[in-house]
């Protein structure tokens, strides 16, 4: 299994993320053994992925820097970068290779000081691994301050630094960075390759496989996540039951706020797993006691810490609550497709009986007036606006057609 074999209906982007991690090796060979470089290379300094939600931007981005340090014995035989077993390739794919430094968004931004320490590091050379490779998962949220930090380090890069930057859209990225990015474009899996990836890598019965690939319109790790998470099916199951609950005010009100408490709990949850044991392994890198005070002047990291956490809980709410609009548009689209005689396949089979009533009883206009109301919601949420009263809206506005 090399790295590449997660990156699902991507044989592309495959082909020219190995090629560049063969003359990435061949320029740490060349520098080792101090012979000239290679005239022409494919690899860079920077580079850019993007691509729909659920393409694998992240997947792809992770599988290419574990190739860039892939130490594998048989490359001296002729093999390729990437062989998925070795302990470079091993450490940058499950993120505990020194030289691999991922960035997420902990709320709703990446904020400068996360970003100040992981471009200082840029500039140092790899500690043990062949290249040193800050990887960015949601480079369309850094803002002003942190964008400006990325760029002074993409302007002037490291001789054995690269960087991978992963956004939704080109758009997303500031046009003085993403124009000192490779830029690479992924696409939306078919069905069928996300229902063949979980049949092999995770051993789904096929028609399970099939039925989830389908619900999630190639997006793969909501499919993998479906098919292995019973909670998430139920999550899934109670979303698809909305449509038919709105039909007064009390049940549009009752279901946001279900809706809503749903999201919370999610990010409640993921709080109790980790918060606990990220403040007491905190306390202790600090010096404190068990159960003891904290040393002089360290009450501002462990405030740091609580912050993080805090701006960790909003998102994983938010996160929640994308899923559930993603659900719920995909319903819709499925009612549409219904009243407009369409031929493609409904994503929602499940909920076969719901698509029909509610596409007997409305008209495609009204449809399309509840999709955008969705949207709505999703750019509400951008904005800011309180969760509860934005899914206020958006099921009032359902339930208005």
């Amino acid at each position: 299994m090399t790295v590449w074999d997660d990156l699902v209906g991507q044989e592309r982007v495959s082909e020219q993320l190995a090629a560049a991690a063969r003359d990435a090796d061949a320029f740490v060979t060349a520098a080792a053994s101090d012979a000239p470089p290679p005239q022409a290379s494919r690899m860079t300094h920077a580079w850019l992925f993007t691509g729909p939600p659920g393409a694998g931007r992240n997947q792809a981005a992770r599988a290419f820097a574990a190739a860039l340090q892939c130490v594998s014995p048989d490359r001296a035989l002729g093999g390729v970068p990437g062989c998925g077993f070795c302990d470079g390739c091993h450490t940058a794919l499950v993120g505990t290779h020194a030289d691999v430094s991922p960035v997420a968004a902990v709320g709703a931004e990446i904020l400068v000081k996360d970003m100040r320490d992981t471009v200082r590091k840029s500039f140092t050379a790899p500690a043990n691994g062949r290249w040193q490779v800050i990887l960015v998962e949601d480079a369309e949220r850094l803002n002003e301050k942190s964008a400006n930090a990325v760029l002074k380090a993409v302007e002037e890069p490291a001789p054995r630094t690269v960087w991978l930057l992963c956004a939704p859209s080109v758009e997303d990225v500031l046009p003085t960075i993403r124009s000192r990015c490779r830029h690479l474009v992924l696409s939306t899996p078919s069905v069928e390759a996300v229902a063949d990836m979980l049949v092999r890598r995770e051993g789904i019965e096929p028609d399970v496989a099939a039925a989830v690939a389908r619900a999630t319109q190639g997006h793969v790790d909501r499919a993998r996540r479906l098919a292995t998470d019973p909670a998430a099916r139920a999550r899934r199951a109670a979303v698809l039951k909305l449509p038919l609950r709105v039909e007064d005010v009390g049940g549009a009100l009752r279901a946001a706020q279900e809706l809503v408490d749903a999201a919370a709990e999610d990010a409640k949850q993921l709080a109790e797993e980790m918060d606990g044991k990220e403040t007491e392994d905190l306390k202790a890198a600090l010096g404190a006691a068990q159960g003891g005070r904290l040393p002089r002047g360290t009450a501002g990291a462990v405030k740091d810490l609580e912050d993080m956490q805090k701006r960790r809980r909003t998102r994983t709410q938010r996160d929640s609550l994308d899923v559930a609009l993603a659900d719920l548009t995909s319903f819709y689209r499925d009612v549409l497709a219904l009243q407009l005689g369409s031929r493609i396949a409904l994503a929602n089979t499940d909920a076969e009986e719901a698509l029909e009533r509610l596409a007997r009883g409305s008209t495609p206009e009204s449809t399309l007036r509840r999709i955008e109301a969705i949207a709505a919601c999703g750019e509400a949420l951008d904005r800011n606006v309180a969760p509860l009263l934005a899914v206020e809206a958006m099921t009032m506005a359902l339930r208005a057609g």
